[in-house]
């Protein structure tokens, strides 16, 4: 051994080698940190969490060192024993595991539902049986699923409480419910906190009395109406809103921000006036206004009366160490909150989620419900015989919330008159939590499902069917009929949002200020639930009705009335398959590659936002208002353009200033103002409407007309076209509408591609032509081995899985199974991408790093030998070798042995599922066997291992050493991250 040899030190202590403490070459290095000694290495492993050299990159190995004593093969009796513990530890965890399932899927959705059942179905017979009723094992699986909606529902909830804190306490609460506090701490007696100096005391009865009249103005100013709030004084201080931004109606509604008072923006704004009631303070006091979070005024005394009772607390609090907080905070992790550490710690938390899920029902769920129905009943609006609809609970429920919220605005008007403090607080916040539910629940679910429904209504005769239709299946599937309604409500504001999002990008800013924007970093919603009032949110709310509901109108039902007046043989679209092809196969085929391809593509965004440019070009040239439209192209010659060089800190004076008073929008560009303005802008209304039907109607009959037409070409070709006196049948709407859009799309890119290359003249055409004729033939192979895996593999996964579960479940013995080679490739693609996202998210195998080798190289540097070898070959082989190798089985060696027809029939039926559960069965023994190797190596080392000697590297027998290594790390423990040291 040469690493004794002079001159070699230790890479980490520069330490030379000794007989007790020799080196060691563990990996690649050379040079003078090639050696290093085992217990620097063990010192430095077990801080750095690594078992690989970090220059080099090569895994360190270690040889274990057993006790001379040691037999051969270990004793029947040492191999039993260690058996014996593994399988009470295993049994030990999987009771634990089991109660720790049952408590969390079971005792808390179960509790939990059945408490929310008996609040609002139950009597008070049934509250002495109600113990015994909770545990009942009646309708357990069915109370179980409803029981975890409702937990769902209580921890959304509760996450919503938590957030909406989060959200007053860093925005700041309402403008109301703050108004008097300042005048309140005023009112308190002088000397409060008896160890506050008293040279300080009259500093802060100046900085109160200071801030009296602002608030006061601010009050009065919000009492006005929207257009005088533009009048506002900008130096006038208010300490309520911090954050509020209003970017819909901007220039109407006026703003409140907390004045910094920062030398730059007094400088930039005239003097504010001088009240004449407080004096000025002293020069050494600061004039900042911006406070940090301010404790409740009516607390800040007892917290001080008790700091100064209590000056040990005071000390000790001085010593506080928060190092010891965030690491009680780091021991509550997931596993032991709920229970998969192995302690019972987690019956505590199952009590506690138990509790607060009853609390929360009955807050929030059975008294506004109770309130509700205490004032339908008074109010007499539903009659004893007529009940109300399917969602009677729900509507009471809100109702019951409204009246709340009317009973606490009430309260908190006696308790301000009263001059109670707390209480009116507590009053205002339960007031905000119920406003904001409550909005919450009409933006995020009513004008959904309104749009919905109005969608549902408009688009009746498109499919010919009429509102006795949709009441019928209403009542037949409640929650399914207002879910669908709902989601496709969402589904049209988003597209619509996303719509104004383009048209802000084309028109002058100011245009739109009618409309929220959401790109504003500014924007919050629930920043504005907060603070707007209710009357602010209801104009809104009708606004965007009004908005949505005119949108729909002339988008869909506007056109199909034209559409049913010149073309009537056109309507209704047919939304059943009438043709012989499966309609579940193109619908999958749709929603996996069609719709994915078509809307990822970056074209449509620029096309749409080109076509509105243009739109917007034709229509301000002939109404005479692009300056108002598109807003003034800048002049460079123009003199009045030379912009000066401003002065230092103006900038920042200027950003104050916009800060402060934001009164126009932010980039709000001027225009002119042509004769007859409003004539002008009636003109765009209408042409917008007129644009809107024309675009909707050629968006409703193009596709459909192309797909149609494909598909009749296509019947024609295979023969499909019904006989004389046969009924002629129309494909499935969703077919001719997926392949008229991809042509129309083919077109388009086509058109686009013909605009921009025309004008450069016929020699970059050609040469343009030549460039991707040279691409084509470059990725001619690779493209056509992309399209034989696509159809390949899709197709063997599919037909694969239709022979192992889909024949042995759906057809009998005495019928011949039939299969669509269509459904069976279009199911295969829906299950390649499942299997492909299931390999990504698993362990490291070669399969995954082949798929993500084969994302990140994409088409452009594709490896086409790669692709083959390390993922189109195995894939295919594997599932060839499943499909043939049971089929030959079954027709070729099984027809030997057996001669009746009945059990040839019964074997190639049978033989796919067999051969799926005796591969799940070797994989059960594989895997046993490989656990066993483990425990009977964790045995031998607990019982005979003394120690690990580091492994030198071997420069001259490197293939040797890596399989050495491999070896070696197969027999050596479970954790080999912190080895023991080699005991002599």
């Amino acid at each position: 051994m040469d690493d004794l040899s002079q001159g070699d030190i230790c890479r980490v202590c520069r330490c030379e080698g000794e007989p007790t403490k020799p080196l060691f070459h563990p990996c690649i290095c050379t040079g003078s940190i090639k050696f290093i000694h085992q217990e620097c290495l063990l010192q430095w492993m077990r801080y750095s969490r690594k078992e690989y050299c970090e220059l080099c990159g090569h895994r360190f190995s270690f040889t274990p060192i057993y006790s001379p004593d040691m037999p051969r093969v270990l004793p029947l009796r040492d191999v039993a024993g260690g058996l014996l513990n593994s399988v009470t530890h295993a049994v030990k965890y999987w009771l634990h595991y089991t109660i720790v399932a049952i408590a969390w899927l079971g005792v808390v959705p179960l509790t939990a539902y059945r408490t929310y059942r008996f609040l609002f179905t139950g009597s008070f017979n049934m509250l002495l049986t109600l113990p015994l009723n909770i545990f009942s094992t009646e309708n357990l699986a069915a109370d179980v699923f409803r029981g975890c909606f409702v937990v769902t529902c209580t921890l959304f909830a509760f996450i919503g409480l938590v957030w909406l804190r989060e959200q007053i306490l860093h925005g700041g609460g309402p403008d109301w419910l703050e108004r008097d506090e300042p005048a309140a701490v005023a009112a308190q007696p002088q000397n409060v906190n008896p160890q506050q100096p008293v040279e300080q005391q009259p500093q802060q009865q100046q900085h109160q009395v200071q801030q009296e009249p602002v608030i006061i103005d601010n009050e009065n100013d919000n009492n006005n109406n929207d257009e005088d709030n533009n009048n506002n004084d900008g130096g006038h201080n208010n300490n309520n809103n911090a954050n509020v931004l209003d970017n819909n109606n901007i220039g109407r509604e006026p703003f409140m921000f907390v004045n910094p008072l920062a030398p730059a923006a007094a400088a930039a704004q005239p003097p504010p006036v001088q009240e004449p009631v407080a004096p000025q303070p002293p020069q050494d006091v600061p004039i900042n206004n911006v406070q940090p979070p301010v404790v409740p005024r009516d607390e800040q005394p007892q917290v001080e009366q008790q700091g100064a009772q209590e000056p040990e607390a005071a000390q000790d609090d001085g010593n506080w160490n928060p190092m010891e907080w965030d690491r009680a905070a780091e021991e509550l992790t997931w596993e032991r909150l709920l229970g998969l550490d192995g302690s019972m710690v987690f019956l505590e938390h199952v009590f506690w989620v138990v509790s607060l899920n009853t609390l929360f029902i009955f807050i929030f769920a059975f008294c506004p419900y109770s309130v509700g129905n205490l004032a339908i009943s008074c109010l007499k609006v539903i009659r004893p015989g007529k009940a109300l609809i399917h969602i009677h609970g729900l509507l009471t429920t809100l109702f019951g919330y409204c009246i709340i919220a009317v009973i606490l605005v009430g309260l908190h008007a006696i308790t301000r008159f009263l001059r109670l403090r707390k209480p009116r607080r507590v009053l205002g916040l339960c007031y905000i939590v119920v406003k904001v539910s409550l909005l919450s629940v009409v933006e995020i679910g009513i004008l959904p499902l309104g749009c919905g429904v109005w969608l549902d209504i408009c688009s009746l005769p498109m499919f010919d069917a009429t509102l006795k239709d949709r009441k019928i299946s209403f009542r037949a599937a409640p929650g399914t009929s207002l879910f669908i309604h709902w989601m496709f409500g969402m589904v049209f504001i988003y597209y619509f949002a996303s719509f104004i999002v383009i048209l802000r990008e084309v028109l002058r800013p100011g245009v739109l200020w009618f409309l929220r924007n959401l790109n504003d970093p500014d924007f919050s919603p629930i920043q504005e639930m907060i603070h707007l009032s209710i009357l602010r949110h209801t104009r809104r709310l009708i606004a965007s009705a009004i908005i949505f509901g005119s949108a729909i109108l002339l988008m869909l039902w506007t056109p199909i009335q034209i559409l049913k007046y010149v073309h009537p043989g056109f309507l209704p679209y047919t939304l059943s398959g009438d043709s012989e092809v499966n309609e579940l196969s193109l619908q999958l085929l749709l929603l996996q590659i069609i719709l994915p391809g078509f809307f990822e593509q970056s074209h449509t965004r620029i096309w749409l936002k080109g076509i509105i440019r243009i739109w917007c070009n034709v229509v301000s040239w002939l109404l005479g208002i692009k300056s108002y439209l598109l807003g003034s192209e800048p002049r460079p010659n123009d003199d009045d353009n030379i912009r000066q060089q401003p002065e230092p800190g103006a900038g920042l004076a200027a950003a104050h200033q916009a800060i402060l008073q934001r009164d126009v929008p932010v980039g709000f560009q001027p225009y002119d103002k042509p004769t007859f303005f409003g004539v002008r802008l009636m003109g765009l209304v209408v042409l917008m409407c007129i644009s809107l039907v024309i675009g909707s109607l050629c968006t409703l009959t193009i596709p459909i007309c192309l797909g149609r037409y494909v598909m009749a070409v296509w019947s024609i070709s295979t023969h499909l076209t019904p006989q004389k006196g046969d009924v002629p049948t129309r494909p499935h709407e969703l077919y001719t509408a997926a392949m008229g859009t991809y042509l129309c799309w083919v077109m388009s890119r086509g058109i686009a591609l013909a605009v921009n290359l025309f004008p450069q003249g016929r020699q970059a055409v050609i040469q343009k032509v030549k460039h991707w004729l040279s691409i084509g033939a470059s990725y001619a192979l690779a493209a056509s081995m992309f399209v034989l895996m696509l159809g390949v593999i899709p197709l063997m996964f599919g037909l694969l899985l239709e022979m192992v579960v889909v024949v042995p479940l759906r057809v009998p013995l005495d019928k011949t199974p039939v299969f669509f080679l269509g459904q069976d490739w279009a199911l295969g693609v829906l299950y390649t991408k499942i299997a492909c996202a299931l390999t990504v998210m698993g362990p490291e195998w070669p399969l995954k790093r082949a798929i993500e080798q084969a994302y990140r190289d994409g088409l452009r540097d594709i490896d086409l030998k790669f692709i083959i070898r390390e993922l189109a070959a195995p894939v295919i082989t594997v599932f060839g070798l499943c499909l043939a190798i049971p089929y030959v089985i079954a027709h070729s060696i099984m027809p030997i042995f057996f001669v009746s027809q009945h059990t040839r029939i019964l074997i190639a039926r049978r033989i796919y599922p067999c051969f799926l559960l005796a591969a799940i069965m070797i994989a059960i023994i594989n895997f046993h066997i490989r656990q066993f190797k483990k425990l009977y190596v964790a045995i031998k080392n607990d019982k005979y291992l003394v120690g690990q000697r580091l492994v030198n590297y071997d420069h001259r027998k490197k293939r040797n050493e890596t399989t050495t290594s491999a070896t070696t790390s197969a027999t050596t423990p479970a954790v080999p991250i912190q080895p023991q040291p080699v005991q002599d």
